[in-house]
Formats: structure tokens, C-alpha cells, sequence
């Protein structure tokens, strides 16, 4: 079960431990693209040896002008150099050129396979952890950082590609002076703990403020998303949503800028610090020109390699701090992965049943919400008869969508058992149990996007099939509505994208109705399934609903209990507990719960006549 608690920052140890998850980030590169890889390693190894070759035929050329000059020699080999540096600057150029492609195109690949694994693996999850705000700002963090991952391989990358070029450089400046490799690296290691220690604090604040993130993105929805828009606009919220998204931005603002202004004024003395030693290596270098040690063409040599090792020395002292940090945030990324889910099918699974014999049974079932000691459901003992029509009342609160979600395998009971045809729910193969069952929540999801899409859903391989969508949407009642749309079944519904039209209440529960129906399932679940519905359209739902259910089990729930004359039997749920039990005549007769709020919604309906 998810943890409530938020995990503090990682510490230094962990951070430092978490570079190993560079290979793992390897490994997925090369599942997105092992040319694109392969590609931008060879081009940044290549471009690693040009900087010394850029400096070496400067020296070439200078040292060739004075010989020229002092009568030793010709122009010649000097405009030879300057082609060579010529054309050592165009590769340079195309290779540049050809590692951004390389990179933009692998950043697309990999992030494209990183966001489709993370669809794959969270439909995988249990229910619970979408419950969880631990989870959620986890999650939050993996989502916002899918394309951050790539700057981690650009990170590593770069950091390669300038130690290769340093390494090059180094072995001239040591060979000259060791003095100028100590002088160096004085003059860089400290700029390098100091941005260490900025990034920490950076990754600090980032951690702490994911869920202050989370609830500026949700503010701004409530703003901007159409199922909050009207009451946005009624209750005039507008002002108040706009103030408590711009006070909560001030605060994470008002941190932010705090650490930016010590970052700045430290990397600025840590800057002075840097130039001091790169012009006492300066002098170093200036006193053995003028002392005739070495030529001036090698002291260019040399002053240039000792400037652009320093610049390569930062540029890997950067790399690799940011490497720390974004390894950190791969941590959030594999432990995702990593997440197992604790309701899934067992290796020896069996197959579920095509054709439901003896029905389904629930045997001293309780259950509680992970996090609550709370039993929902309390020793719930219940068999569903294969083609019985199950009717199911009850208060808010009184198990009916938990008794759904437990027969779905969207949960797993806390003690008890859950039957079907005599066997335990939990030795089904889980996606083939799941499809011999059709639910539609009292809270269905309105996809906007194509009608065969909110349709076929249902029924994936119905999607394709004109046929089988007709039919579904005939069973829910929504056929000559979708005849009367310009692009038939291919017509988007909801206002998000161009060319969408909206639908009512009513309308969209038809919809849902219809994708309900597009499932050839042996147990099909109707949660308010005429909530929106005005009376002729209930009444003629209700009129062929057990045409529409025949040879299948159904399990109707609805506070309209008018509804639940047409169910076989009809369960009083009370405190997750069953009350009443029986036909609609049956509990009439005995005279409780379910007669007094039949004749309580009975005197309703005539008052409003």
C-alpha cells in the first residue's frame, strides 16, 4: 500500500548512489533507439578531438609567419594550415550540426517510449494508488521530468565528450609545466562544490514544492476546463482562483529568488577565484615566451589549451552536478517502474468462464478502504444467480459502488471470498475476467473524442466495425442521435478540439449506456444508468431492459426505486450489511426499509402531480 508520509530530499549518499541509474536510463535509450544512440556516442567522441586540432594549427600558422618573417621558409606551408583549419571548421560545423539532429531525435524517440511505458505501467496499478497524494505527486515529478531524462543523457554525454578533449589538451600542459594542471584545478574544484551545493538546495525546494505545483495545475484547470466553467461563472470564483494562484505562486516565487540571488553572488566570487588562477597559469606561461623558452606560436598553444582545458574542466564539473541531480530525480522514475501492483493475475492463472454456469457469490465478504478501519462492506454473503437481474439500494456510503468494484477485481476483499461459478476471483486470469464484465459508473467518463471511440471502448474490436457500433448504440438508445451528426460515428463529441459537439446530460449517458453495451459480457453493472435521463427516456430504457439484458446478469443500481420492479430480487444494503432481500412484492409485504422508502418516494410523485 502506498506510504501517506512524504519522503524527504535525498541526501548526498543517495544522490550519489542514484548516478548508477545513468545505466538503467542507458538501457531505455537503447530500447528507443539503438542507431539514433549509436549515432550522437560517435559524433560527440569525434567532436572531442577538434578542439585540440583548432588550437594546434593556430600555432602552426603563427610559428610559420614569423619564420617567414625572420627569411626561413615559404608562404606556403602557412596557407596549406589555414586550409586545414578551413576545413577542421566545417566538419566541425556538420558534426555539430548532425550530433543536435541526432539529439532532437533521439530526445523525440525517448520520450515518446518513456510516456508510453508510463501509460502501460499505471494501468497496471492498483486502484488504491491513484488514491494516494504520495503517489499523485510522484507521479507528478515523473511526468514533469519524462522530458527532462533527456538532459540527463545530454548531461552524461557532454560530460564525455569534454573529458576526452581535456585529456587531449592536459597531456601538452602537463608535458610544458605540471604547475599548470595544479593551477587548474585550484581554479575549478571550488566553483564546482559550490554549484553542488546549489543544486541541492535547488532539488530541495523542487521536492518540497511538488505538491504546491500540483495544486497551482489544478487551480488553473478549474479555471480553464469545461466541467468546472459553469460554476466557475456562477459563483463568481474567477477573482478567488486567481488570487490563490498567484499567492501560492509568490511563495514558491519568493524561495526561488531567494536561492538565485545566493547562487549569483556565490558563483561570483567563486568566478573571481577562477580567474585568478587561470592568469597566474598565464603568467607562467608568458614568462617562458619571453624568457625564449618556447615560440610564440606555442605560447598561443599553450595560454589557448590552458583556457579551453579550464573551460572543459568547468563544463565537466557542471555536467556531472547536474548529472547528481537529475540521477536523483530517475529514482522517482524506476521506483515507478518498480511499483508492482498486488491485484493481478497468478502465474498458473485459469481462464474465465465464456458462459457463466452457476453465477457469482460473495462468502462472508468484508472490506475497508486502504488507510481506514472502516468496514464497508461487513461479512457480505450474497449469491447472484447466472441471468438473474440483481437490483441493489442503499444509502451514500452503504457499499453499493464497493460491492461493484469488488466483483470487477478493481479490489480485492480484506477477508472472505469472492466466487464465480465456485472458484475464487483471484485464480482468474485477470484482463479475461475483467471483459466478461461491463461496467458503467454513476460517474462515467465523457472521452472527448470520436463517438466510435466513446462507443468501442467498450469493445476495442468494435471500434473498426460499423456493424457491431450500430448495435451497441441501439441498445442504448443513442442511434438516430448519432444519424443526425455530420460525420456519423466519426464525430467528435465535447467541446476540447475543433469540429466537437456537446451533448446533453442525458445524451451522454446514452452514450455510456451504449459503450456498456458494445461488451459481449456475461455480467453487466448499471450504476444510476438513467441519473440524467427525463421520464419518457427512462420509461422506454426501463420498457426494454430485459430484452436488452436477456441471457446475462445484471446488476441495476438506482435510488429511483420504480426502477427496481423489473429486477428478479432486490438487496437492501444498510452499513455495508444486507438488511432486505427479495422481490419487489416480497419486501413490500414485510413491511421495512424498502416499503417505507418506496411509499416515501411514491407520496413524492404524487405531490408533484
Amino acid at each position: 500500500m502506498p506510504s501517506s508520509k512524504i519522503d524527504p530530499p535525498a541526501s548526498w549518499r543517495v544522490r550519489i548512489a542514484s548516478v548508477g541509474n545513468v545505466g538503467h536510463l542507458f538501457s531505455m535509450l537503447w530500447a528507443a533507439s539503438p542507431p539514433l544512440l549509436v549515432g550522437t556516442i560517435f559524433l560527440r567522441l569525434a567532436r572531442a578531438t577538434l578542439p585540440a586540432i583548432l588550437l594546434w594549427i593556430p600555432k602552426q600558422i603563427l610559428d610559420g609567419i614569423i619564420n617567414v618573417s625572420r627569411g626561413h621558409g615559404g608562404l606556403s606551408r602557412v596557407w596549406h594550415f589555414v586550409a586545414l583549419e578551413l576545413m577542421v571548421a566545417l566538419i566541425s560545423d556538420l558534426l555539430s550540426q548532425a550530433n543536435n539532429l541526432l539529439d532532437s531525435l533521439l530526445g523525440e524517440r525517448f520520450t515518446c517510449h518513456v510516456a508510453t511505458h508510463l501509460i502501460e505501467h499505471a494501468a497496471t496499478l492498483d486502484l488504491t494508488s491513484f488514491e494516494d497524494p504520495v503517489f499523485y505527486d510522484k507521479l507528478e515529478r515523473v511526468r514533469g521530468q519524462a522530458t527532462g531524462r533527456m538532459f540527463l543523457l545530454t548531461s552524461v554525454m557532454n560530460a564525455a565528450q569534454e573529458a576526452s578533449t581535456l585529456v587531449a589538451l592536459s597531456a601538452a600542459l602537463t608535458a610544458f609545466s605540471p604547475w599548470l594542471m595544479g593551477l587548474l584545478v585550484t581554479s575549478t574544484v571550488p566553483a564546482f562544490f559550490g554549484e553542488i551545493r546549489f543544486s541541492k538546495l535547488s532539488y530541495s525546494a523542487f521536492f518540497r514544492r511538488t505538491p504546491e505545483r500540483r495544486e497551482l495545475e489544478y487551480l488553473r484547470l478549474l479555471a480553464s476546463w469545461s466541467e468546472s466553467a459553469k460554476e466557475v461563472r456562477i459563483f463568481d470564483l474567477v477573482s478567488h482562483l486567481a488570487e490563490k494562484y498567484q499567492s501560492l505562486s509568490q511563495r514558491i516565487y519568493a524561495e526561488n529568488k531567494t536561492l538565485a540571488e545566493r547562487r549569483a553572488l556565490g558563483g561570483w566570487l567563486l568566478g573571481v577565484l577562477s580567474a585568478l588562477g587561470y592568469y597566474a597559469g598565464y603568467v607562467v606561461v608568458l614568462r617562458a615566451v619571453l624568457a625564449g623558452a618556447i615560440s610564440i606560436g606555442f605560447f598561443t598553444f599553450l595560454t589557448g589549451s590552458f583556457a579551453r582545458s579550464r573551460m572543459s574542466m568547468a563544463r565537466i564539473f557542471s555536467e556531472l552536478s547536474g548529472v547528481s541531480e537529475q540521477a536523483t530525480l530517475l529514482n522517482d522514475l524506476f521506483d515507478f517502474f518498480d511499483m508492482k501492483p498486488s491485484i493481478k493475475s497468478l502465474p498458473n492463472a485459469i481462464p474465465a468462464p465464456r458462459v457463466v454456469v452457476h453465477g457469482f457469490e460473495f462468502r462472508n465478504v468484508s472490506f475497508a478502504y486502504p488507510g481506514s478501519d472502516r468496514l464497508v462492506v461487513r461479512n457480505l454473503n450474497l449469491h447472484i444467480a447466472a441471468s438473474e437481474k440483481l437490483g441493489v439500494i442503499g444509502d451514500n456510503g452503504a457499499g453499493k459502488t464497493t460491492l461493484v468494484k469488488l466483483l470487477s477485481r478493481l479490489y480485492d476483499p480484506v477477508c472472505g471470498r469472492i466466487l464465480l461459478d465456485g472458484i475464487d476471483l483471484r485464480e482468474y486470469d485477470l484482463p479475461q475476467l475483467r471483459k466478461r464484465i461491463s461496467v458503467i459508473f454513476q460517474d462515467f467518463v465523457r472521452y472527448d473524442l470520436p463517438v466510435r471511440d466513446n462507443i468501442g471502448f467498450g469493445d476495442l474490436k468494435s471500434r473498426g466495425n460499423d456493424q457491431l457500433l450500430r448495435i451497441a448504440a441501439q441498445k442504448g438508445g443513442v442511434h438516430n442521435l448519432i444519424d443526425g451528426f455530420p460525420f456519423s460515428y466519426d464525430q467528435i463529441l465535447g467541446r476540447r478540439f475543433k469540429n466537437g459537439t456537446e451533448l446533453s446530460g442525458g445524451e451522454w449517458q446514452k452514450i455510456a449506456l451504449a459503450r456498456a453495451f458494445a461488451r459481449d459480457a456475461q455480467l453487466v453493472i448499471l450504476d444510476e444508468p438513467t441519473a440524467n435521463f427525463d421520464a419518457q427516456a427512462e420509461d422506454l430504457f426501463f420498457r426494454r431492459f430485459s430484452s436488452l439484458m436477456e441471457g446475462r446478469m445484471a446488476i441495476l443500481i438506482s435510488h429511483r426505486l420504480s426502477t427496481l420492479r423489473l429486477a428478479d430480487r432486490i438487496v437492501v444494503l444498510n452499513g455495508g450489511e444486507i438488511q432486505e432481500q427479495g422481490t419487489h412484492e416480497d419486501l413490500m409485504k414485510v413491511g421495512g426499509r424498502y416499503r417505507n422508502l418506496y411509499n416515501l418516494q411514491s407520496n413524492w410523485f404524487k405531490a408533484d402531480s
